[in-house]
């Protein structure tokens, strides 16, 4: 148990020049660069722990592994009851960071984590613990002192200094592996909107999972160093980390439950019986634990209750302001009614309009051309969501498909990521959206007719279509410095170019496969988009002040007005503003009262 209380002390105490120091170099070389050394750290500490472990065994007590049988732990309760069952809650530091492996789960994989936990980390911890009892057992424990260090003085003396060394870069290492899977975790947790928007920075080009957050970063460095001046003392820091880790145990088990039924498709009775196994002797920790409440146990459940509430008046404040959009969207049948011309001016361009509906059209839409009746010659509303998968493949990326008829030149685009997919940068991400709305003028439905016969009310009709890497054989997009034939053919593509009306520095080229034909309609359809590109891309965001209605309830005027709004303010913008070019940005102010 000692060994633990050892490394648990030292990762206290460098903990938080670890997570200063992970700062700036996870910030500019990234996991991938200095990881190479993580490894290594970790092996040399299990087999040192373990060679320790084997050398008190062999010297001190030979028959200390009769320990390994469950009748001992039942004598010693039944022996101690009360004292014993009170004594479970320090027991918790022996896996106390061992748990920290399946942080990395999102960065490893799963046979990985269970090799290497099965035949690397378990055995050396058993080795390691029943070493330090072959050694109390001959050497009672004297002094008080000696309780957090007992793995301490039962190192060869000759040897303390080198372990010591291991110890701390053992802790190093086992913190950074707290912090990556805190990252991942508030990744995934803002990707599916239940933790406001943070900045996370993608430190390697190759494996996406490997990010870093700054404020959570800071975040964790203050709290770290305000535990550690505030308790002073490991034994209080124990008990909070134990209470913790006994806590993640037993609502792991509750959810393992709901995998057994849901996922794995296996009987109730078979998911009963496991929570009540696990459930049982976690619940006796837990409780143990408990005691310990006001001896530090306090701190991660005050850390959680106020996470909770972030969370929870983000996620609520984030469901009123979309309620709110889907309540007031416009309807296709508004749209329709002012004709091609929409009854304001259509300027060269396109005009990108960012919301979060995937259907109708949005309230800042009207509130714009009621104030302002000028628009670009090509509109597309963008809807970019995260999904809650990994990856979305590049076949699936975009959906695409027309608002009203095909001569209003108005698209609906909803762009799917995955939480763990990397977004593009705005030059790259043009040319693919436009792209893909050629692709989808060329081989897609070519819309509504003028009366709005085939129209349905709340939904468009919406293709997929895959980025222009995946359709090598589709149209894609070209820019070349001069220009000057409007058509040209070849024996199996042709180019549809913008007329010359000035010589500009690029022109905008669409290259589109011989076969199969497009009509004439798709074909001026195809040159109108080329040419709105060519004169450049605006993009409108909505920027929303969200506000409780008259007459609501005191604690939704809390949420709402203070916590909400505080909230926002205070976080990062949607993650598809912060690569959106400021000179081409057009903000949009509308309050919400929700």
């Amino acid at each position: 148990m000692a060994s633990l209380h050892l490394l648990f002390q030292f990762s206290q105490q460098y903990l938080a020049l670890n997570l200063l120091l992970e700062k700036n170099i996870t910030n500019h070389y990234g996991t991938h660069r200095v990881g190479f050394l993580f490894a290594p750290v970790v092996i040399i500490w299990l087999m040192c722990i373990s060679a320790i472990g084997v050398y008190n065994i062999i010297k001190w007590d030979r028959h200390v592994y009769r320990a390994l049988s469950p009748y001992y732990m039942y004598k010693f309760l039944k022996k101690t009851q009360r004292g014993g069952w009170m004594s479970l809650g320090g027991i918790l530091l022996c896996i106390t960071g061992s748990e920290a492996m399946f942080a990395d789960l999102g960065h490893f994989s799963q046979l990985s984590i269970q090799i290497a936990f099965t035949f690397m980390v378990y055995p050396s911890l058993i080795l390691a613990y029943m070493g330090q009892a072959a050694y109390l057992s001959q050497h009672h424990v004297i002094e008080s002192e000696s309780y957090g260090i007992g793995f301490y003085v039962s190192v060869p003396e000759i040897l303390r200094s080198p372990v010591l060394v291991i110890a701390i870069l053992a802790a190093v290492v086992g913190s950074q592996a707290i912090i990556t899977g805190t990252f991942s975790i508030i990744k995934q947790c803002s990707s599916l909107g239940c933790f406001p928007r943070v900045k996370i920075v993608n430190t390697s080009s190759k494996i996406h999972g490997q990010i870093y957050i700054p404020e959570i970063n800071w975040t964790l460095m203050l709290l770290c160093l305000a535990v550690t001046i505030g308790f002073r003392d490991t034994k209080r820091m124990g008990n909070a980390s134990g209470l913790a880790v006994i806590t993640v145990m037993l609502v792991t088990t509750c959810l393992m439950s709901l995998v057994i039924v849901l996922c794995w498709r296996k009987s109730v009775l078979l998911a009963l019986c496991f929570v009540i196994f696990f459930g049982t002797i976690e619940a006796l920790y837990f409780s143990a634990s408990l005691i310990k409440f006001l001896e530090g146990a306090w701190v991660p459940i005050v850390m959680a209750f106020a996470f909770m509430i972030v969370m929870c008046i983000w996620h609520y404040g984030s469901l009123k302001k979309y309620e709110f959009d889907v309540q007031n969207k416009v309807s296709v049948e508004w749209l329709l009614g002012l004709g091609p011309s929409l009854g304001i001016v259509r300027v060269r361009g396109i005009g990108l309009i960012h919301t979060e509906l995937v259907s109708g059209i949005p309230a800042i839409f009207s509130h714009f051309v009621t104030n302002l009746p000028a628009f670009h010659q090509v509109l597309v509303f963008l809807c970019v969501k995260s999904v809650p998968v990994p990856h979305v493949k590049h076949e699936e990326r975009f959906l695409v498909g027309h608002i009203g008829p095909r001569e209003y030149r108005i698209y609906r685009c909803i762009v799917r990521y995955g939480y763990r997919d990397a977004h593009k940068d705005d030059s790259e991400f043009e040319n693919d959206l436009v792209c893909s709305i050629a692709e989808f003028i060329r081989t897609g439905k070519m819309g509504l007719n003028v009366n709005g016969e085939n129209l349905r009310k709340d939904f468009e009709d919406l293709t997929v279509v895959g980025t222009p890497s995946t359709h090598l054989s589709g149209v894609q997009l070209c820019e070349d410095e001069d220009v000057s034939a409007e058509l040209v053919g070849t024996s199996e593509r042709k180019e549809i170019l913008s007329p010359c009306v000035t010589k500009p520095k690029k022109r905008v080229r669409f290259v589109i496969p011989e076969s199969p034909k497009i009509d004439r309609g798709a074909q001026e359809e195809l040159r109108e988009l080329m040419e709105a590109r060519e004169a450049g891309i605006a993009y409108i965001l909505g920027h929303s002040y969200v506000r409780a209605k008259q007459g609501s309830s005191l604690f939704k005027k809390i949420a709402i007005n203070f916590g909400y709004d505080f909230l926002r303010r205070n976080s990062r913008p949607p993650t598809y503003t912060l690569s959106v070019p400021h000179a081409s940005t057009l903000e949009v102010g509308m309050v919400y009262n929700v």
